[in-house]
């Protein structure tokens, strides 16, 4: 992890005054809610999943709830601070529970009808990337599917673009990347899946869709 995401996810202090829905709307340019509700929509109720890492403000709580009583959600994050977040929020969720696991090396002894990961994969190098993906869809259970919410290559003309240039050399150094490849350019076992991307706000957002195809 980058030393901006240290300091921004793994000290309390910062943990504290960044984990609020408003902080997120302004570092998503307002796109927060929408991404949000797209994600959602990938998630079927009863459904047992994985996700890969906490967010800031009401994500895993609407995440828990869209599953419900009678699914399983699994929360990983590698930073302790975030999973004590997350435990917190996740607490009035019998269904749901939170772990200290890096997602590259997470097991599950059963496997999952959807893993997910909104806004991680920028934040690691592209080995780590690799992993990650990898171990996503290796968790799959036959049907199943991975859903990847993360920034994605802005159209020429997105006023924010060279914003976004800056912030890629200056903070975020593993984000660019995102822009160069999709991110099924990160699965060594691409063709073992369909793969659908949409983009939203002028291309500077991705959801990205693996569907684990049917044996035969």
């Amino acid at each position: 992890m980058a030393g901006f995401y240290r300091r921004i996810y793994a000290h309390p202090r910062w943990a504290a005054r960044l984990d609020h829905n408003a902080v997120v709307r302004v570092l998503l340019f307002g796109q927060a809610a929408r991404l949000t509700r797209t994600y959602l929509n990938e998630i079927a109720p009863g459904a047992r999943m994985w996700q890969a890492a906490h967010v800031y403000g009401d994500q895993v709580v609407q995440v828990a709830r869209r599953i419900g009583p009678s699914g399983f959600f699994e929360l990983t994050d590698i930073t302790p601070v975030q999973v004590a977040h997350a435990r917190q929020k996740l607490a009035p969720y019998p269904w749901a529970q939170a772990d200290c696991r890096d997602a590259a090396q997470f097991t599950s002894a059963a496997p999952f009808d959807i893993a997910g990961s909104f806004f991680l994969l920028h934040e690691v190098p592209d080995g780590k990337k690799r992993q990650i993906v990898d171990n996503m869809l290796a968790h799959l259970a036959a049907g199943g599917k991975a859903v990847f919410i993360d920034y994605h290559r802005p159209a020429a003309w997105h006023p924010a673009r060279p914003l976004f240039s800056l912030i890629n050399a200056t903070l975020e150094p593993f984000a660019r990347a995102l822009w160069r490849h999709p991110i099924p350019h990160y699965a060594t076992r691409a063709t073992d899946f369909t793969w659908t991307t949409r983009t939203f706000f002028g291309g500077l957002y991705q959801c990205t869709v693996a569907r684990r195809k049917e044996a035969g």
